[in-house]
Formats: C-alpha cells, sequence, structure tokens
C-alpha cells in the first residue's frame, strides 16, 4: 500500500507512544499535523542535500518582454523552483549562450533595462512568493524570439489532503516518519535516543545519494582553442 501522510504522522506518534496500532487521526489531529508536516518539508526544500531532483525545463521567451512570472499558473507554468542554478537561451539555429545569474540588487542598477539584444546575457531570479508566484528577469531584453532554459531545484512535495499518495524516492518516508517524531515531540514525553539516531541516519543517506558528484575543471588557459565546450 502506497503511504500517505496519514500513514506517516500516526507512525510518528506511534513511535512517540503517542499512538497504537490500527488507531486513527482526530479531524483536529488531521488539520494540525498535515500543516506541521508540510511545514517540515519545505524547510527541507532550502537544503540542497535534500533536494533530490536538479531539473532543466524549458520556456519561450518573447521579444521584447524580460519579466516572466513561474509557479502553477504562471506565464511559466510548472512548479515553483526553490532556487535556479544554471540558466542558458537558445537561438533557432540551436545555438546556446550562457546567462550570469544575478542577484535581484544588481538587476535594479540596470539603468536600460529595455535595451534591446537578440541575447540576453544575465538573469534574475525573484523568489518572493506572491499568490504562490515567482518572478523570473532577464537582461537585455530579446529582440527574437529565444529559448530559455533553467536548471533548478525544486521544492519537495506538498501534501493538500491527509490521504494525498505519497510520490517520492526511496528513503524519504523513513527519514519523514522519525524526524517528523523529533518536530511533534514537544510537551510528549523526551524522544528516545535511537529514534533521534535513526532521524539523523535516514536523512544522512538521503544526503549521501543527493550529493553531487565532482567535476574536475580545467584552468581556461589550458583549454585548446576551438573546444567542444568553448566554441570557435
Amino acid at each position: 500500500m502506497s503511504a500517505t501522510p496519514s500513514s506517516m504522522i500516526l507512525r510518528s506518534l506511534r513511535l512517540l507512544g503517542e499512538k497504537e496500532i490500527a488507531a486513527s487521526l482526530t479531524a483536529n489531529e488531521q488539520v494540525a499535523y498535515l500543516a506541521d508536516l508540510n511545514t517540515m518539508l519545505e524547510s527541507w526544500s532550502l537544503e540542497r542535500l535534500m533536494v533530490y531532483q536538479i531539473l532543466q525545463e524549458n520556456f519561450s521567451l518573447v521579444a521584447g518582454t524580460v519579466a516572466y512570472t513561474i509557479g502553477s499558473s504562471g506565464t511559466f507554468n510548472t512548479a515553483r523552483p526553490t532556487k535556479i542554478t544554471k540558466a542558458f537561451v537558445r537561438d533557432s539555429s540551436s545555438y546556446d549562450s550562457d546567462l550570469r545569474i544575478i542577484e535581484q540588487q544588481e538587476y535594479d542598477d540596470i539603468v536600460a533595462k529595455s535595451t534591446g539584444n537578440t541575447y540576453p546575457t544575465y538573469l534574475t531570479y525573484n523568489a518572493a512568493f506572491v499568490a504562490g508566484l515567482a518572478t523570473i528577469k532577464v537582461y537585455p531584453a530579446p529582440s527574437a524570439s529565444l529559448t530559455l532554459y533553467i536548471d533548478s531545484w525544486k521544492q519537495l512535495q506538498i501534501f493538500t489532503t491527509i490521504l494525498d499518495t505519497v510520490v517520492l524516492p526511496p528513503g524519504y518516508q523513513r527519514a519523514i516518519e522519525f524526524n517528523f517524531a523529533i518536530e511533534i515531540s514537544a510537551g510528549f514525553k523526551p524522544v528516545p535516543a535511537e529514534i533521534i539516531k535513526i532521524a539523523a541516519d535516514s536523512k544522512r543517506a538521503i544526503k549521501g545519494v543527493n550529493l553531487p558528484s565532482s567535476v574536475l575543471r580545467a584552468d581556461g588557459l589550458s583549454v585548446p582553442s576551438g573546444s567542444i565546450l568553448t566554441g570557435p
């Protein structure tokens, strides 16, 4: 049987000795614990090594347009990224041009933001949570239609109801159940040391899998002219 928020919450409460096998959650417990569970998972989405996917997506840029909302029902209709780590644009000839990701303040300091250019060279990501949307801005404004590619951290699954199906990679359910027991333990009896150990070990195991592989980089002066990475 697939895990649900209800089954995970009940397991956490059983670990604390607050529920028995085959017990259920009251209506008030369902509301309160679901909110607590989502809060914990939202905080995990800020930890790079708890994020299991760095997803590459692409979106069409509109000539002369610099700002695009991103999120569910946004101009770029996708799950709102936690953080954008890489971006580039591709033209109709499949020529790619990297964008430098800059902070909002650096973008604000640009005087002539509407200056036209075929290829933007900068991107800023304002992750401000406004109606569930964030904003991507590019500079300069594209003077031709281009495709924007972004690599981003995706938020962990957030649950709408207590009976949602958990769709997370192996290892997350155990980590959630043991860490959530600690999260909600205030007011209950002290958490046993073995639960604290398993919570830490299960989270460490996930981080070990999600740890990016090391990539060796050569000094720019040593890269031969005309390589496939640098172009002619």
